[in-house]
C-alpha cells in the first residue's frame, strides 16, 4: 500500500494526478514498483489512454492485463487486487515471478481468466480465490504451489477449466460436507488436470457423479492410495482418464465399461488386484494402459480384439498368460502393443493381414518358443529378447532378439520447396519458409495422446497446419511454425519443441508476443483431437522490435529501485520528486518533439521516392490528436459506438454541433504511412448519398484516426447489413451477364437512366462489387485490390480517378457502394488485427 501512496504522491507533484487518468494509475504504478523488466512503455500515469502495453481498459478501468514470455521477475503485490474491473490476467511463462499469489487477488470479483501457467509462484493457493463467483478459466500449472487444494475453488459454479497440475500441492482432494464446499459442487466444470502433485488419501466416492460434466479427469502422479470409487464409472461424458502413477489398490470397478466416450484409459503403474476389467464396448477407446499391477494371472483377454479404435495396448506386467491371438494385430488401427514380463506362452503369429499402422510389438520376457513368418511378413519392431525361442542355438542372428526401443523421434519440420537460410546473425533461425527470424519458442506437452508411434510424420503436419488456422484466424503476425524432437518424458507426456516464426520483419513485437501466448495459455487453441489435453511452456522472448527506447544509463528496473530507496531515505523525498519531475519534463519535451516531427510525416513524402507527395483532399480536413481527445472526452468508452479489426469507433461533437464517428487505430492495426495517405485520398474523394463521408483525419503523435459523419439509426454495421443483403439479393435475381448492363436496368435510378447518362464500365464495377460480398472471407478482395481495380476500370471506361467523385458516383449507379468496404464496419476480414484473440474459453 506504501508504494500505492507513493505512487499517487509522485502523480500529484508532478501534475498528473492517477485519478486524473484511469481509475486504476496508482495501482498499476504500485504493481510496476514491485516487478523488474516491465513493458518499457510503461511511463506516464495514465495506462488507459497512454495505452501501456499489455493492457486493455474499458471505461478508463483495466480489464485485461496479458504480459507472457517477457521475463517478468519480482513478487506480486496485494495491489493487484485493486484492479476490481479486471476480467483477464494472464502473467504465463514468467518464471522470475516468485513468491506467494497474494490474498487480494479475491478482490478481484469480475475476473473470469486467472492464467499463470509455468511462473515461480509458492506457497498456498490463497483460499480467497473462491470468492471468484465469474472465474471461467483456472489455470496455475507449472509453478511451485505447495499446502492443500484450497475447498473454496467448490464456489466456483461457473468454472469451466481447472489445471492445478505440476505443482507440489498436497493433502486430500476437498468434497463438501454440508458446512465447506468442494470440488464435487463443480457440476460445469470440463476439465480436472491435478496430476504431477503429491496429493495424499483416496479419491472421495462423492468427488464424481451422473451430473458432471468432465470430459478430462487427470489425477496422475500422485501419492493417491485406496480403492478407486464405482462412482468413477458414472461420469459418461469423460473421455481422458489418467489414474497412473498412484498407489491405487483392491479391484478395478466393474462400471467402467459404461465409459463409452473414454479414449484414452491409464491405469498403470498401481497396486490394483483382482482380475482385468472386461471393456467390452468402449468403442472409442485408444489408448489403453494397465501396465505393472497385481491383478490376477488370466489368459489374454479376448474382448480387447473388439476395441476397434485402439492404437496403442500396454499391458506390462498384468500377469497375462497363454497365447497372444492373432486376431489382435488385425486391429486396423493398432500402432503399438507392449505386453512384456508376462507369462504368454506357444508360438506368435502375427498374421498376414496386421495393421498396416503396426511399428511394434514387444513381448521382451514371456515364455514365446516360436516365431511364424507368414508370406506377407511383418518387418517392423518385434522384440523376443528374453524368451525361449532366443535361447535356441542361432538366435543371436535374429533381429527379434535384440532389445532396442525408442520412446523418441528425429522429426523436424522440413523446409517448404525452399533452401534454407544460413542465418549470419546470434539466435537467427531460418524458418521452414526461409527466412531468417527470431523466433517465439517453448515446448508443447501432450499429457495424454491417442497414438503411440512418434515416427507417423503426418501428426505433426496436422499439428503444424491446425496451429497455422489458429494464428491466422486471429489474425496474428505469423509466418510459418516448426515442431521437433517429439518425445515421451518418465511420466509418459509427449513433449516436442515449438517455432513461431513471425511474419513481418524478422522479430515479434510485444503485442504479438503477448496474443501468442494467450492463444496457447487460455486453451484458445485447440489441437487435433487425437493430442488430447494439452499445456504450452513459453520461452522468455528477448528479441522485440520497436522496443521503446530506455533514458541513458537508465533501466525499469533502477527506477524502481530508487522510488523505493527515495522512500526509504525519509527527507530526501522531496529532492528525489524534483529530480523525477526534472526528468518527466525532459520527457515530455522528447515527446512533444517526436509528436511534432510526425506531425510533418506526410510533408516529408514529397522527398519520398515513389511517396506520391501530400495527400490530395477533396473537402476533408486535417485534425490534430488534442482535437480529437476533446471531442470524444478523450476516447471515453461511453462514447464507444463499435469496434472491428482496425480499432475502435467514437462518437464525437465537432465545435459546429456536428456529430462525427472517430475511428482510432490500434497498435498492430496500422498501415504504413503511404497506405494511410492513399486510404486518405480515395475515401475523400467518394460522396454519395448511400456512402457515409470522410470528414476528416489524424496523422500524429503516432496515431492514425479516420473522422466520418455520424450514422444515428443503429449501428451502421446493422444498416449495412440489411441493405446490403437486399441489395445482393435483387441483384443477383436480376442479373443476366449475356444482356447489356447485365439486364439491370430495372432496378437503377430511374432519373439516371432516362437521362441518357453512359453508364461506362457498370458491369466491371459490379463484378468487383460481387465479389466484395462473397460468402468466404478467402473469396473477397482486400482493399488494396479493390481500389486498384476500380482505378484501372475508371480508366479503360475513359473516367479520371482523381476528379471529384461526386461528379462520377452517379454514373456508376446505385449500386457502386458495394465497392469500398464501410470504413468502420466491424469485418475484420480484410484487417490484420493486433487485438487480443477472445478470452472465453471455447467448449469442445
Amino acid at each position: 500500500m506504501g508504494l500505492r501512496i507513493l505512487a499517487l504522491f509522485l502523480g500529484i507533484i508532478l501534475g498528473l494526478s492517477a485519478t486524473g487518468g484511469s481509475d486504476d494509475s496508482g495501482a498499476l504504478q504500485a504493481i510496476k514498483m514491485s516487478l523488474n523488466n516491465m513493458p518499457p512503455n510503461w511511463v506516464g500515469f495514465d495506462p488507459c489512454s497512454e495505452q501501456w502495453e499489455g493492457i486493455r481498459c474499458t471505461n478508463s478501468r483495466v480489464t485485461f492485463i496479458t504480459l507472457s514470455s517477457i521475463g517478468l521477475s519480482g513478487q506480486l503485490t496485494g495491489d493487484i487486487g485493486s484492479l476490481t474491473e479486471l476480467q483477464t490476467l494472464d502473467l504465463s511463462y514468467n518464471k522470475g515471478l516468485k513468491g506467494a499469489l497474494p490474498d487480494a487477488i479475491g478482490n478481484l470479483r469480475k475476473l473470469t481468466n486467472l492464467i499463470l501457467v509455468g511462473c515461480g509462484f509458492t506457497g498456498s493457493i490463497p483460499s480467497s480465490i473462491g470468492l471468484l463467483q465469474e472465474l471461467v478459466f483456472l489455470s496455475l500449472n507449472s509453478n511451485g504451489f505447495t499446502g492443500p487444494i484450497p475447498p473454496s475453488i467448490g464456489n466456483l459454479t461457473n468454472l469451466y477449466w481447472l489445471d492445478l497440475a505440476d505443482n507440489q500441492l498436497t493433502g486430500s482432494i476437498p468434497v463438501s460436507n454440508g458446512s465447506t464446499p468442494g470440488l464435487d459442487l463443480l457440476l460445469n466444470t470440463k476439465h480436472f488436470h491435478l496430476g504431477n502433485n503429491r496429493l495424499t488419501g483416496t479419491v472421495p466416492g462423492k468427488l464424481l457423479s451422473s451430473e458432471m460434466k468432465l470430459i478430462h479427469l487427470l489425477l496422475d502422479n500422485n501419492q493417491l492410495t485406496g480403492s478407486l470409487p464405482s462412482t468413477v464409472g458414472l461420469v459418461q461424458t469423460l473421455e481422458a482418464v489418467r489414474l497412473d502413477g498412484n498407489s491405487f489398490s483392491g479391484p478395478l470397478p466393474t462400471n467402467l465399461n459404461n465409459l463409452t466416450k473414454v479414449q484414452e484409459l491409464f491405469l498403470s503403474n498401481n497396486k490394483f488386484t483382482g482380475p482385468l476389467p472386461n471393456l467390452t464396448g468402449l468403442n472409442y477407446l485408444s489408448y489403453l494402459d494397465m501396465s505393472n499391477n497385481s491383478f490376477d494371472a488370466s489368459d489374454f483377454p479376448t474382448w480387447i480384439t473388439t476395441l476397434q479404435s485402439l492404437t496403442s495396448l500396454m499391458l506390462e506386467r498384468t500377469q497375462v498368460q497363454g497365447l497372444v491371438p492373432t486376431s489382435l494385430f488385425n486391429l486396423a488401427n493398432l500402432q503399438t502393443v507392449i505386453l512384456r514380463n508376462n507369462a504368454l506362452n506357444g508360438t506368435l503369429n502375427i498374421g498376414s493381414s496386421f495393421s498396416s499402422q503396426l511399428q511394434l510389438v514387444d513381448l521382451y520376457m514371456n515364455k514365446i518358443d516360436a516365431y511364424t513368418e507368414n508370406v506377407v511378413r511383418y518387418s517392423n519392431k518385434l522384440i523376443l529378447a528374453g524368451n525361449p525361442i532366443c535361447q535356441q542355438s542361432g538366435a543371436d542372428a535374429q533381429s527379434y532378439c535384440k532389445i532396442s526401443q525408442s520412446n523418441s523421434s528425429s522429426y523436424s519440420t522440413p523446409s517448404n520447396n525452399c533452401i534454407p537460410m544460413l542465418c549470419s546473425i546470434v539466435n537467427q533461425i531460418s524458418s521452414p519458409n526461409c527466412k531468417c527470424s527470431f523466433p517465439y519458442t517453448g515446448t508443447l506437452v501432450f499429457r495424454s495422446p491417442s497414438f503411440s508411434n512418434l515416427e507417423n510424420t503426418t501428426y505433426y503436419v496436422s499439428l503444424a497446419s491446425s496451429l497455422m488456422v489458429a494464428f491466422n484466424k486471429y489474425q496474428l503476425p505469423v509466418d510459418s511454425v516448426s515442431l521437433g524432437n517429439p518425445h515421451k518424458d518418465s511420466i509418459n507426456y509427449l513433449k516436442m519443441t515449438l517455432q513461431i516464426f513471425p511474419s513481418e520483419g524478422d522479430r515479434f513485437n510485444r503485442t504479438g508476443i503477448y496474443s501468442l501466448g494467450f492463444v496457447l495459455s487460455n486453451q484458445t487453441y485447440k489441437p487435433p483431437p487425437q493430442f488430447g489435453p494439452f499445456y504450452f511452456m513459453g520461452d522468455q522472448y528477448e528479441e522485440f522490435s520497436a522496443q521503446v527506447p530506455q533514458e541513458p544509463g537508465k533501466s525499469s528496473s533502477s527506477l524502481n529501485t530508487g522510488v523505493i530507496a527515495g522512500a526509504a531515505a525519509g527527507g530526501s523525498v522531496l529532492l528525489l520528486l524534483l529530480v523525477l519531475a526534472g526528468m518527466y519534463a525532459l520527457r515530455q519535451k522528447k515527446n512533444a518533439d517526436k509528436a511534432a516531427e510526425m506531425s510533418n510525416a506526410f510533408g516529408k513524402w514529397d522527398s519520398t521516392e515513389n511517396s506520391g507527395g501530400i495527400p490530395q483532399l477533396k473537402g476533408a480536413r486535417w485534425f490534430s490528436f488534442d482535437e480529437l481527445r476533446k471531442i470524444t472526452n478523450n476516447f471515453s468508452e461511453s462514447n464507444d459506438i463499435g469496434s472491428g479489426g482496425y480499432g475502435k469507433v467514437y462518437r464525437g461533437t465537432l465545435p459546429s454541433g456536428q456529430l462525427v464517428a472517430v475511428k482510432r487505430a490500434q497498435q498492430g492495426s496500422m498501415q504504413g504511412g503511404v497506405e494511410f495517405k492513399n486510404e486518405i485520398e480515395l475515401l475523400s474523394r467518394v460522396h454519395h448519398k448511400n456512402l457515409v463521408d470522410l470528414v476528416g483525419f489524424c496523422f500524429e503523435q503516432g496515431e492514425q484516426i479516420l473522422v466520418y459523419e455520424y450514422i444515428p439509426n443503429g449501428t451502421i454495421k446493422e444498416s449495412l447489413s440489411e441493405r446490403g443483403k437486399y441489395i445482393v439479393r435483387e441483384i443477383k435475381i436480376a442479373m443476366d451477364r449475356s444482356k447489356e448492363l447485365y439486364g439491370l436496368q430495372v432496378i437503377l435510378d430511374p432519373v439516371l437512366v432516362s437521362s441518357g447518362t453512359q453508364l461506362r464500365g457498370l458491369e466491371k464495377f459490379i463484378d468487383i462489387a460481387m465479389r466484395c460480398v462473397a460468402e468466404s472471407g478467402s473469396d473477397r478482395p482486400t482493399m488494396g485490390e479493390v481500389v486498384k481495380e476500380i482505378e484501372t476500370v475508371m480508366q479503360s471506361a475513359g473516367l479520371n480517378p482523381n476528379a471529384e467523385s461526386a461528379s462520377t458516383s452517379a454514373t456508376y449507379g446505385e449500386d457502386s457502394r458495394g465497392n469500398i468496404r464501410h470504413p468502420y464496419m466491424e469485418d475484420t476480414s480484410f484487417d490484420h488485427s493486433g487485438a487480443f484473440p477472445p478470452s472465453r474459453v471455447e467448449p469442445q
